[in-house]
């Protein structure tokens, strides 16, 4: 074990620009394909050495929203540490963790798994178990783990854990608007799995997720009117069903002048890809005139990274 006293990690967020929802597996979870970008929205995880286990939370997402996030051994930091223990084949030693939120919580950005992945890294530092390059073996945790562990932007396949990286692609500049009032991931997969059993598909026999090859090249040549084309989310429609007016967002966002608008993942946070950085600010702004929390960001961002050891 180290004496460093604390290490501080920082993990980014995300969104999907691609997301195709593939054919409901027998153990309850379905194959997807994505294109996953990482933003500049960071989680920063503060772990330190304790008598006792303890997670406490801070951060600029609403007080709703803090509230909404676990500190018991539930929270994913925790299993982040026992998981790194157990890939060292080490005793887990008590970890007090403190969590600087930037990530909408339950807003299918994957802050939860920012935390685990910043996590990781502080831990495997703290412990000095070696183990960093293991540390994408992660999905049980969660099946954006392993992607805030790497950043950047990449075509995930399985549960989105097989990872293959997208090279030399521009910065692309987005708004989100974020909500309070979360959406259950598994409660929209199981609501695009209703959908599609009431338009005559098994969801079983849904066809096999792919990603579109037209994209990549699209996201190579920096072609933002072509990207903004070729977007799609399965689970879009799952999630304005169950939340009706984030299609009214969809429409301010488009109104103001965004390229396309979008769920991010099972949502509810809409994502708007804009022309370039002047056009998130000055859309992003418009949004908060009309009551929206809008939010001016950008990637590929980088993965997790050690932010600072005292």
């Amino acid at each position: 074990m180290s004496s460093v006293h604390s290490v501080t990690a920082s993990a980014p967020g995300k969104t999907n620009l691609f997301f195709a929802v593939g054919p409901l597996q027998p153990d309850g979870f379905h194959d997807v394909a994505s294109i996953y970008l990482a933003l500049d929205l960071r989680e920063e995880v503060t772990v330190s050495p304790a008598a006792d286990w303890s997670v406490s939370v801070s951060g600029n997402v609403s007080v709703e929203q803090l509230a909404a996030v676990p500190t018991g051994p539930e929270n994913l930091v925790v299993k982040a540490a026992k998981r790194v223990a157990e890939l060292a084949g080490c005793d887990a030693q008590p970890v007090a963790f403190a969590i600087d939120k930037h990530v909408p919580v339950a807003g299918g950005m994957g802050g939860g798994s920012a935390d685990a992945a910043a996590a990781l890294v502080a831990v495997d530092s703290l412990w000095c178990t070696g183990v960093a390059a293991r540390l994408v073996e992660t999905v049980d945790l969660g099946a954006d783990v392993p992607f805030s562990v790497t950043g950047g932007i990449a075509i995930g396949l399985g549960r989105g854990e097989q990872l293959t990286l997208i090279t030399d692609v521009p910065q692309l500049n987005l708004v989100l608007v974020t909500s309070d009032e979360g959406l259950s991931t598994p409660a929209v997969y199981r609501r695009l799995d209703e959908l599609r059993a009431a338009r005559g598909i098994d969801p079983a026999e849904a066809p096999e997720a792919q990603v579109a090859d037209e994209l990549i090249l699209a996201l190579k040549a920096g072609d933002s009117a072509k990207i903004a084309s070729l977007l799609k989310n399965d689970l879009q429609e799952a999630a304005l069903d169950l939340r009706p007016d984030l299609q009214l967002t969809i429409d301010a966002g488009l109104a103001a002048g965004a390229l396309t608008g979008f769920v991010s993942g099972s949502g509810p946070t809409v994502a708007f890809l804009v022309a370039d950085a002047n056009a998130a600010e000055e859309i992003s702004q418009k949004l908060h005139a009309r009551g929206h929390n809008a939010i001016a960001t950008a990637g590929p961002a980088a993965g997790a990274f050690i932010r600072d050891e005292i």
